[in-house]
């Protein structure tokens, strides 16, 4: 809706995937230092804010201290503050620390009224997470009632993000049947008391009933909740609900209720949290302390006027194959298009030795962006000195900057340079930003230790300049702290290799929320092709300036571009002609947020022959969207490429279904060295939609407490509104996802290396007496091709069946053939021979053989009960005596028919006996109470 749309207003995208792991926090002698929490510039300017979040994060710190069993505090933390509030003394300008790197973000909610707090978790468990989210209502303390106090829900919170620990509740699945034959609320510990019913109020008065079983899923009824108790002992668990006052521990071994079909369980492989967390590096690292933590220190950052050198490597290997000419083209592309106004923008240009190219200059018009263009190296000779390259950049600087602290110098070098390390330390020291942007395979690979470690981004672009990587690399490097109103967006990147009079035609869809500022840019090798641009109305485009210097051609639209699909026709005038076209944009209003794709790699390195994730996110906002085609292009260093669509399904590498994350393993090496990744999104009419869903890793919202026998409710949480469940129009984008380096392979490969992928979205409905499973099938090498075989095998005992899989009874599968990598899988059976006694459930899990006889890890565990539960005992029944202003009206009686599934069928009859109270307000009350 519109009204969601100007709530986000200015958003800068903070969550972008950038780099296998942004942030840049360090656990030092237990003390977690340089975490950033970065308030968005849509937030109105307010003090309060900044000191609240001190609050939060000193009330935080003593509470993980004792949760952590003595190990974790925050040390220190920085608060990013944006430019659009107003300057003080103590704001510092910022260094490393940018919005890119927050790991906590405050800014409004995701969709109007959404103020819940949230991680954005789609790893696997135990990795980190991306970021967490926080809206300026919950910092202010205006959702404590629902969420329990700021200091414990960001411990919650924490967890997710830095040891990739999952819920001990789940919405989907908030009851579940236990081995006690009752019907229990999803939680951690199990030990955690409280009353399940249904409470509702409305206007002056409350309904508080017990809950119904649903016929169909024998748990219960759909508007059930759990209502804690308030007062209780159980100490744990904080991935449940850290708001209760007694609970101060993660769950462990001991107390980790392993029924429960919480996130936790199905994601971590029935692992209690602090199982997890004792595995992680943070935990292996470090030992308890004997005193107690100091209180975190804070630096107040403001965000200021971006400040970024071009350093240009003009040494004799840049003659080579066109590279000085790629550079240029993709320099221009930057200087004409993706820096935004207001920036500060100088160039250096090396070879043994460096000159300046130009001062400062603040963009403010296209006047200074031809004058830096004009200022571009033109001939290319002599040796390669990084380190001179970068130091003059640092004179650049100081001529007009007081400091080097936040500023950004973007290095391109094609050759290796043995001294470059001489001047790691340096960099690192001086507050600056390196990003790198390596052209071909011999790139200094010392100066990806300069980029890592100043927070800078890392880019790979081969000889291949149909792949146009270079263009795409500097098109990536818009501001990490402009609003997304004012940033580049990139729509299209593609390239052909042509003969002559061959045509390379194709269309790019402009969308309603970009088209201010499009820009189309052809590049060429040979000689210029012909140019025929139609926009959506079949009108003809011309207008596009020739540069043949640097053989590229572009038009800039002015005013907003109009909506809809504009057609492209180049066509090559010479023999072996490569020709591509680059098309960006920016926001068309700045009320509304555009449409992004973000990419990146799980890791930055692997060694063969480990896969990798890829990961693209598609949002609106902070808005998932879902149901685009998502395409992944893995460029290596020889120019080989591998093409990957990315699914959102919930399976293989995929974490979560319809999550707006796109996700796919990549097992297509072909060699050692860089790899470059790009990421295509597009969306056909009808096919993508806006999700509403809440999402995922988040604290339990609480309905309402038990105070005293009777419920004292919250105000409902805010559903998910049909209304924005909006199919999107069509849409296209594309973004580059940077650099990873691949170690050990060897084409002497014979054997083969990858197993299927592991089975996690495995569910088991019971119908009569027969079992039907259904799942996602994996591949022969993870997610890619077809398995010969399943395994399944159930078993009476979930512990059993986890620990000891092959030696539980397997079911008949020869009727069972495997259908190709994510088909959806039916498998319909009828259990027998459980050899546990008193068992309560079938517990079922299945294993896939590849070709190779290699099997999969074990599945998510499903299960199906052998019982009929009963509802607990109701408000009614446990407050048999009611005050006499409560008006109660009579019960009514159930009764309802169900088959058990195992064995013969057996008609079981439960009396189900319901009462609804409904409360007469007192006068004197200030508030609605309810009585049982």
């Amino acid at each position: 809706t519109m009204e969601s749309f100007r709530a986000l207003a200015s958003l800068l995208v903070l969550h972008l995937l950038q780099g296998s792991d942004s942030s840049l926090v360090q656990l030092n002698e237990n003390g977690y230092e340089d975490v950033i929490i970065a308030i968005d510039p849509a937030v109105p300017e307010d003090g309060e804010i900044i000191e609240r979040i001190k609050d939060m994060v000193t009330t935080a710190s003593t509470y993980l201290f004792e949760a952590t069993e003595k190990r974790f505090f925050f040390k220190n933390v920085s608060i990013l503050i944006p430019e659009t509030w107003e300057g003080n003394p103590q704001y510092r300008r910022p260094k490393h620390e940018s919005y890119k790197h927050a790991d906590v973000i405050v800014a409004p909610p995701t969709l109007t009224n959404r103020d819940g707090p949230y991680t954005r978790q789609f790893t696997e468990c135990g990795e980190k997470a991306e970021y967490i989210h926080f809206t300026p209502n919950f910092v202010l303390g205006k959702n404590q009632s629902e969420y329990g106090p700021s200091g414990r829900l960001l411990v919650h919170e924490w967890a997710h993000l830095r040891w990739g620990v999952f819920d001990e509740y789940n919405e989907d699945q908030p009851f579940y049947l236990s081995k006690s034959k009752k019907i229990e609320a999803t939680r951690c510990s199990s030990g955690i008391s409280g009353t399940n019913s249904v409470h509702k109020c409305q206007a002056d008065s409350c309904i508080t009933r017990r809950c119904r079983i649903d016929s169909t899923t024998q748990l219960y009824e759909k508007d059930c909740q759990f209502f804690p108790d308030k007062d209780q002992a159980e100490k744990a668990a904080i991935m449940f609900m850290q708001s209760i006052d007694s609970v101060v521990e993660f769950c462990n071994e001991k107390n980790h209720n392993k029924e429960a079909p919480s996130l936790q369980n199905l994601k971590c492989n029935i692992r209690s949290t602090w199982e997890v967390i004792r595995e992680s590096e943070d935990f292996k690292n470090t030992t308890p302390m004997a005193a107690p933590p100091p209180p975190p220190a804070f630096s107040l950052l403001r965000i200021s006027e971006r400040i970024v050198c071009l350093v240009l490597d003009k040494s004799g290997s840049m003659t080579g194959i066109t590279r000085l000419n790629r550079m240029n083209q993709a320099a221009k592309h930057f200087l004409l298009q993706t820096v935004e106004n207001g920036s500060w923008v100088g160039m250096v240009q090396f070879d043994s030795s460096a000159s300046i190219g130009s001062d400062l200059i603040q963009i403010r018009s296209n006047s200074e962006r031809d004058t830096l263009v004009m200022k571009l190296p033109t001939q290319a000779s002599g040796g390669t000195s990084i380190c001179t390259g970068i130091r003059k950049a640092f004179e650049v600087i100081r001529k007009a900057a007081s400091q080097l602290d936040g500023s950004e110098i973007m290095l391109l070098t094609d050759g290796e340079d043995s001294t470059a390390s001489g001047c790691v330390d340096e960099v690192k020291e001086s507050g600056i930003i390196i990003h790198l942007i390596a052209l071909g395979p011999s790139a200094d690979k010392a100066v990806t230790q300069m980029s890592n470690e100043t927070g800078g981004n890392h880019f790979f672009a081969s000889d291949n300049a149909e792949n146009n990587g270079l263009i795409d690399a500097f098109a990536a490097l818009t501001s990490e702290n402009a609003g997304l109103s004012q940033k580049s967006i990139q729509l299209e990147s593609k390239g052909l290799t042509l003969t002559t009079d061959a045509w390379m035609n194709g269309t790019v869809i402009i969308d309603s929320t970009v088209g201010k500022d499009t820009f189309f840019l052809v590049t060429w090798t040979v000689q210029p092709p012909s140019i025929s641009l139609w926009d959506p109305s079949g009108a003809p485009t011309a207008g596009f300036t020739q540069d043949t210097a640097s053989q590229m051609a572009y038009l800039s639209i002015p005013e907003n571009a109009q909506v809809g699909t504009w057609t492209y026709n180049l066509q090559a005038k010479a023999n072996s002609e490569t020709l591509t076209i680059t098309v960006t944009s920016r926001a068309s209003n700045s009320a509304v947020p555009p449409i992004t794709v973000s990419a990146k790699m799980n890791k930055d390195t692997s060694s063969f022959p480990s896969p990798m994730i890829v990961y693209a996110e598609v949002q609106q906002g902070y808005v998932p969207i879902l149901g685009a085609n998502v395409t992944a292009i893995i460029e290596s260093n020889s120019g080989n490429t591998a093409v990957l669509e990315l699914l959102d399904n919930g399976a293989g590498a995929d974490a979560f279904k319809d999550d707006g994350v796109y996700s796919r393993y990549f097992t297509g090496y072909s060699e050692n060295g860089r790899y470059s990744l790009k990421v295509r999104a597009h969306a056909g009419t009808n096919s993508a939609m806006q999700s509403s869903k809440h999402p995922r890793s988040r604290a339990a919202y609480i309905p309402g407490w038990v105070v005293n026998g009777e419920i004292e409710g919250n105000p409902p949480r805010p559903e998910a509104d049909e209304n924005t469940e909006t199919i999107l129009e069509n849409f296209s984008r594309t973004a580059s996802g940077g650099a990873f380096v691949v170690s050990g392979f060897t084409n002497t490969q014979s054997s083969d290396p990858y197993p299927p992928s592991q089975i996690t979205d495995l569910n088991a409905t019971p119908e009569g007496e027969e079992i039907i499973l259904t799942w996602t099938a994996p591949g022969e090498d993870f997610d890619v091709g077809t398995v010969q075989r399943y395994i399944i095998r159930i078993s009476g005992s979930m512990i059993d069946l986890r620990d000891n899989f092959d030696g539980a009874p397997q079911v008949n599968t020869t009727d069972l053939f495997p259908k190709e990598a994510n088909s959806e899988e039916t498998f319909t059976f009828k259990p027998e021979n459980i050899p546990e006694e008193n068992a309560t459930h079938i517990f079922i899990a299945i294993q896939s053989v590849d070709k190779s006889n290699l099997t999969s890890r074990v599945s998510n565990i499903a299960q199906v009960a052998l019982f009929i539960p009963q509802a607990d005992p109701g408000p009614d029944e446990s407050h048999p005596n009611p005050s006499p202003d409560k008006n109660y009206n009579s019960g009514i009686n159930i009764s309802i028919l169900v088959l058990s599934v195992v064995g013969s069928v057996v008609v079981v009859s439960v009396i189900l006996s319901t009462t609804i109270c409904i409360l007469k307000k007192k006068n004197s009350s200030s508030r609605p109470r309810t009585g049982f």
